[in-house]
């Protein structure tokens, strides 16, 4: 539960991202983010948890680490400029604030502190970094995003990193961290075709996500061998974890497919086919290990053993997950069909 103390620092830390978000200068967009990452580490530490204190360092010292490049670049493009609104005409500045950015975010090739950082985390912690820690960074990302070599590399590198680093996981954290990377893809390269496509992206990802990680809360599961234990018990909790995952995959039916649906139409008509190419390869291999999370224990390996304890679901969590996974389920058809009638 939140105590007074953390409630005060979830408040800030949601206050540092409105800063950032609806600031007109960089040194006020600068300060937001301050206040977000240092609201966010007295919610990371846990005294009974020991790698919580090493994920709130790590995560400490790149966040500080990335607003001290950023400054420096704000500070840069100041002298050089002289001005505080937001220009842009030095490539290199431009790529120096785009790096310390996407180093917030997490987006690779600056990925390397963020699956260490998940796997320290309860899922309330993994669920902010996941979804609201990304808002702010993101946003100045898209005021400033030109399409070139660097952030093409980005895009691909991400997404290639995303895929291949979840094969071989078997933490849950991990494994939503590294599908974490993969989706900052899909938003970055959705940022070149306006602002509504990658927000479209960002609000359904964070829905599924949450959904997910609602349901791994519940059951209290960290690792994928705890799903031959936990989801044999009650199937209807079985069906919600297999179809979010299939949602959050990108499977065609469900909610999940509708922003890489228009994301790869918007990428073809403007002619980036080698990077949609490799976006929708390695997207099959993210499904492939979403696949094999519920997979085994959905179909193969069916155990139920006579010590484990059944869990008992109040009416509002039951209710609850059953309306989270009708959405994912319909979302698709019923934006279908909106759009046909208007």
């Amino acid at each position: 539960m939140l105590n007074p103390s953390k409630l005060l620092f979830f408040l800030t830390l949601l206050l540092g991202t409105l800063i950032t978000i609806s600031s007109n200068s960089w040194f006020g967009a600068w300060m937001g983010l301050e206040i977000n990452l240092l609201s966010f580490i007295p919610l990371m530490t846990n005294s009974k948890n020991i790698l919580s204190t090493e994920a709130s360092l790590k995560y400490f010292l790149i966040q500080a680490l990335a607003s001290a490049i950023l400054l420096f670049a704000i500070i840069l493009m100041h002298l050089l400029n002289n001005s505080y609104i937001l220009l842009f005409n030095h490539f290199t500045l431009s790529t120096l604030i785009s790096s310390s950015l996407l180093l917030k975010t997490g987006a690779a090739p600056f990925h390397f502190w963020f699956p260490g950082t998940m796997e320290g985390l309860n899922w309330f912690n993994c669920l902010i970094l996941m979804t609201w820690q990304k808002i702010a960074p993101l946003m100045l990302l898209s005021y400033m995003l030109t399409m070139n070599f660097f952030m093409t590399l980005v895009i691909i590198s991400s997404i290639v990193i995303g895929s291949l680093g979840g094969l071989n996981q078997t933490s849950l954290r991990k494994l939503m961290a590294y599908s974490s990377i993969n989706h900052l893809g899909w938003m970055i390269s959705a940022m070149m075709n306006g602002e509504n496509l990658w927000m479209l992206y960002f609000l359904i990802y964070s829905f599924l996500s949450t959904s997910i990680i609602l349901l791994f809360n519940i059951l209290q599961t960290f690792h994928v061998n705890q799903n031959f234990l936990t989801m044999t018990t009650n199937s209807m909790l079985k069906s919600s974890l297999f179809l979010l995952l299939l949602s959050l995959g990108g499977l065609p039916p469900f909610l999940g497919f509708l922003p890489k649906w228009l994301i790869i139409q918007s990428l073809v008509n403007s002619n980036q086919l080698f990077i949609v190419t490799t976006m929708v390869i390695m997207t099959l291999i993210t499904l492939f290990f979403y696949l094999r999370l519920t997979f085994s224990s959905f179909l193969l390996s069916y155990t139920e053993i006579k010590w484990n304890q059944n869990l008992v679901l109040n009416n509002f969590s039951y209710t609850l997950l059953l309306s989270l996974n009708m959405i994912s389920i319909l979302g698709l058809l019923m934006c279908s069909m909106i759009f046909s009638i208007f």
